[in-house]
Order: C-alpha cells, then sequence, then structure tokens
C-alpha cells in the first residue's frame, strides 16, 4: 500500500493504493491456498492412507515444504504461511506424542492461545501483525511515512485478534472441561467460525471508519 497526499494544505488526505481487483484477488488467493488449501489437502491424503496422525504429519510436511519452497525462490516466507506451520506443528506433535483423548482436544485451545500470543507481541511494536498479513494476503503496501490512523489502525486491530484468540482458547477450555468429546468437536466449530467471521467485520467496520476519519480514500490499480 502506498499513501499519497492530495494535498500539502491537508495533510490528513490521500490514497491508499491498492492493486486492480483481479489482481488483488489473485494474491490473497494464492497466499490462502499456500496456507490453509494445499494443508488441507495433504491432511486428507495423509488420512485415507495412514489415518488420522498421517494427515497431520501430512498437512505439517507440506506446509513447511511449501515455507522452504518460498524461502528458496523468493527469499521471504510469507507470515500468513509461518502462522500455518508453527499451528500445524503444535498440533502435529499433540497428535503424535500420545494416544490420549484429553491431550488430542487439548490441540484446539493450545493452538488459539498460541495465536493470541503471536498477535500480542507484535501490537505494540512498529510491525503488528495484522499490517504484515494485510501487506501479504491483499498487497497493501506502506511507505515509511504512514498515516498515522493508519498505523493506530494496524496496533488495534491486532490488539483485537489477539482478543478473539483469547475468548476462545477460554471458551474452548471450559467446554473441554464441561462436554462430552462429539459436542466439544461441534462447539469448537462453532466458536472458531463464529471468532473469524466477528473478527473480519469488525476488522472491516473499523478500516472504513478509519478511512472516513483519516480522510482516506481506496485507489485501486489498473489491471
Amino acid at each position: 500500500m502506498t499513501l499519497a497526499a492530495d494535498n500539502l494544505d491537508h495533510p490528513g488526505c490521500g490514497h491508499l493504493d491498492l492493486p486492480a481487483p483481479a489482481r488483488l484477488a489473485l494474491t490473497a488467493g494464492w497466499n490462502l491456498a499456500e496456507s490453509l488449501g494445499l494443508p488441507v489437502v495433504a491432511y486428507f491424503a495423509g488420512e485415507r492412507l495412514g489415518g488420522q496422525g498421517a494427515g497431520m504429519a501430512a498437512a505439517t510436511a507440506m506446509v513447511w515444504l511449501t515455507a522452504a519452497a518460498r524461502k528458496v525462490l523468493t527469499g521471504v516466507v510469507p507470515g500468513l504461511l509461518m502462522i500455518s506451520a508453527l499451528v500445524l506443528t503444535l498440533q502435529t506433535v499433540l497428535v503424535l506424542a500420545t494416544g490420549s483423548v484429553l491431550l488430542f482436544l487439548l490441540q484446539f485451545p493450545l493452538a488459539n492461545l498460541a495465536l493470541c500470543i503471536l498477535f500480542a507481541r507484535t501490537a505494540p511494536t512498529g510491525r503488528p501483525l495484522v499490517a504484515r498479513l494485510a501487506a501479504e494476503v491483499v498487497a497493501l503496501r506502506q511507505t515509511s511515512a504512514a498515516h498515522p490512523g493508519l498505523d493506530r489502525f494496524f496496533r488495534g486491530v491486532t490488539w483485537l485478534w489477539a482478543g478473539i484468540f483469547a475468548a476462545s482458547t477460554l471458551g474452548m477450555a471450559a467446554l473441554l472441561v464441561l462436554e462430552p468429546v462429539t459436542v466439544f468437536l461441534l462447539l469448537t466449530t462453532v466458536v472458531t467460525v463464529a471468532g473469524v467471521a466477528a473478527g473480519t467485520v469488525a476488522s472491516v467496520v473499523w478500516f472504513i471508519r478509519m478511512l472516513r476519519r483519516s480522510g482516506l480514500r481506496v485507489r485501486f490499480g489498473q489491471a
């Protein structure tokens, strides 16, 4: 994302330049395919051949191979890909290290706790994780003199996602104690989907309000 001033007398006004919609969709789709699509395909292939443990191992191997290929080809491993790799590794270790049902189920709240810590750790820094993900997934690019409102947005929304993952961790831990396994797995899916949906909506609404308050406009490039 680049920030261009419209008028020197109105430093709060400017543009956030984005790629053309088609290129934007391609960039986002490619990142999601690497981080989520390929591991899911590998999981189902491994699970069909050797059960759940093999599926988890295959998904983890796939995401780390993708990360290695990215490093060799581009010199950079995308943040979303690294998050996927770390979470999958944690889950796979728990699945393979023990046959305990309880420890297997612990992978869900622990994965959310890891994400909470990851987001919270970067929120107060100069490179909040949401800013990095925005740069990689939707090709947003910040200049060195980024708008203060934009910087506050990225920090704030990173804290928001840390809070969402913290709430999910607590909710899943409570469900683990109170509910049987089948109900826990069902409600865990509901909690995850609801948390991601709520966080996405809140982030979009926050972004739109930030644009209005800061006098910024989104400008798409040509295809």
